[in-house]
């Protein structure tokens, strides 16, 4: 009885601090009680017959300093792994998530005039970067122009766009086993990232008085088309990118490309492939040694940045990236980068672990970043 009551007292202290059960009349009954599939188990794992789509990347991108733009090309190998035959295709446009008539811009809201013109505090007001966001929203021109969306065959391919989306009718439905290749070429400019930028900008630097040094970092994600993710649950996903919210995408293969001035450091998804045309002999024996290093090695080195920094080369160099079964591709662009890496083993995996910094970040990033 006495370990019985002080179970009990236990369980009701416990219980005293749990949380209120959630109560959502219109909650779905399959979020709660899953019917089990020969896709999905009922925990939502996967049943037998579970498949996934696949999509591998051939992209060939330049970065244009002065205009602070990305132009770009690619090639799309999609793959249907699915059991049913699709009549089109879904590509994600991130990048029209900037543009002025996205359904970002549409829904961005303000506290109301007269609760900004009385404000007694900060929370009643509206802070300078939220201002300057609904400003710059308005005059920045954002959003990616798709030059042109052709087949292997340099075929013209039916397309609609409706903002952050486009869809892409085939010219034979895809059967269940099959795959097909299209061409996609683009550009846009890049948003500043501290005005406007989510996952994706540009850094400005200013110099002691105040004046661009324009010595910018580039950090360019979501800024490829990319193929919509077509799942057993829902079938495409569709919706529109708002910005803030998450996404999911398709495994696949990356071969890129990326030109930019011959004086940056470019880092990126997957693994270099042409050192010996875009780093220097020094470089490239650091970046030997941080594989097997006890310790970050620093590969490109606060000096060189520095160096980088006073001159602009007009020259290009294109850096050479692959990645196996991955999801998404990004990757960063300055002649501001100090640049360290150490070798990491993940499971049975070597791994090269690899920070990207300017100066402003030192000593705190040399020291703990890697």
């Amino acid at each position: 009885m006495k370990i019985l009551a002080t179970a009990l007292a236990a369980f009701a202290c416990a219980s005293s601090f749990a949380a209120e059960p959630f109560d959502d009349k219109f909650r779905q009954l399959d979020e709660l009680l899953p019917t089990p599939t020969a896709t999905r188990t009922a925990s939502g794992a996967p049943g037998h017959a579970y498949w996934q789509q696949r999509a591998d990347y051939v992209i060939r991108a330049t970065l244009d300093e002065a205009t602070r733009s990305v132009s770009g090309s690619e090639t799309v190998t999609y793959h249907n792994n699915s059991p049913d035959t699709l009549d089109y295709l879904w590509v994600q446009l991130d990048q029209n998530m900037f543009a002025k008539d996205s359904d970002n811009r549409m829904v961005a809201t303000a506290p109301s005039r007269d609760a900004w013109a009385k404000a007694r505090s900060g929370a009643d007001g509206v802070e300078f970067e939220e201002l300057r966001f609904m400003l710059d929203s308005r005059t920045f021109n954002g959003g990616v122009s798709v030059k042109s969306v052709t087949g292997l065959d340099g075929k013209p391919l039916r397309t609609t766009i409706n903002k952050t989306m486009m869809r892409i009718d085939l010219p034979q439905p895809m059967k269940p086993g099959t795959r097909f290749s299209f061409n996609v070429a683009w550009s846009f400019n890049v948003p500043e990232m501290n005005v406007l930028g989510r996952r994706s900008g540009f850094e400005r630097f200013l110099d002691k008085d105040g004046k661009d040094e324009h010595n910018d970092i580039f950090e360019i994600a979501q800024f490829y088309p990319r193929m919509a993710a077509y799942y057993d649950m829902k079938g495409w996903q569709n919706k529109q990118y708002l910005g803030d919210g998450e996404f999911t995408l398709e495994f696949g293969d990356y071969d890129v490309q990326i030109t930019a001035p011959a004086d940056h450091i470019v880092g990126a998804t997957g693994e270099l492939q042409n050192a010996g045309e875009v780093l220097t002999a020094a470089q490239r024996d650091r970046l030997k040694q941080a594989r097997s290093a006890a310790k970050p090695v620093i590969i490109v080195t606060q000096k060189e940045a520095e160096a980088a920094e006073k001159q602009h080369s007009t020259a290009t160099k294109t850096w050479h990236f692959r990645a196996k079964n991955v999801r998404d591709f990004a990757f960063a662009s300055s002649r501001k980068f100090i640049w360290d890496a150490q070798g990491a083993r993940s499971g049975d995996n070597e791994v090269l672990a690899m920070s990207y910094y300017p100066k402003e970040g030192n000593p705190l990033w040399e020291q703990y970043s890697t």
